[in-house]
């Protein structure tokens, strides 16, 4: 199984990395593959260059081989669409081969308004991790398609290749990069937010600052 999990990681921080390994360990697969995005469709433009987050993110995972870097996305032109993605990956492992993304709730509850959302199942399983705060409102599209495609457990997704949503509770760390980069940009420290790794390299570079 292939599995992706994507976002601008605007900066990379412990609570992605966190998500990640407990993904990895939930699925009992060998590695997750981290997809930073180059220009997000549905928010603003990242606070740092796709070259920086991406040297950040390799910093971040560094001492990690459960974690990969997926920087396919970083080389196009134009925003990045989930649906080509996936359309690429799918390619790539073959029709057979199970292939998963991984999602919050919160970006989950405003799926019916992502670029081809619909063809999104036929390509990939999702894993929706929720979130506090964040719910799926009941009679919405999105819950309607999680109903619809609900997988009961983790080793449902190991049995098809795609079309499958499962929606996940994990023990989650309470860390936003929003708060990250408004703590820089206020001249306040980040430390233990983010690996030292990434956080001396912030520092070097100068970014996020007001």
């Amino acid at each position: 199984m292939k599995v992706i999990y994507g976002g601008t990681f605007d900066p990379i921080h412990h609570g992605h990395l966190r998500l990640a390994v407990e993904v990895k360990e939930r699925l009992g697969v060998p590695e997750v593959a981290l997809l930073p995005c180059h220009i997000p469709p549905h928010r603003e433009s990242p606070g740092a260059s796709s070259e920086r987050r991406l040297e950040l993110l390799r910093l971040a995972i560094a001492d990690e081989p459960g974690l990969v870097i997926d920087d396919r996305e970083l080389g196009r032109n134009g925003a990045s669409y989930t649906a080509d993605t996936l359309r690429q990956i799918r390619q790539e492992v073959g029709p057979a081969e199970p292939l998963t993304m991984v999602v919050g709730s919160d970006s989950f509850a405003g799926f019916d308004r992502w670029r081809e959302w619909q063809v999104i199942p036929d390509l990939a399983h999702i894993i929706v991790v929720m979130r506090p705060g964040a719910e799926i409102v009941t009679g919405s599209t999105p819950a309607a398609l999680m109903s619809a495609r609900a997988a009961d457990s983790e080793s449902d997704l190991h049995q098809a290749p795609n079309g499958r949503i499962l929606a996940l509770e994990l023990p989650l760390m309470a860390i936003s990069a929003t708060g990250i980069r408004e703590r820089i940009a206020d001249g306040r420290s980040p430390r233990y937010l983010t690996p030292d790794s990434v956080w001396r390299r912030i520092a070097e570079l100068g970014l996020y600052r007001a």
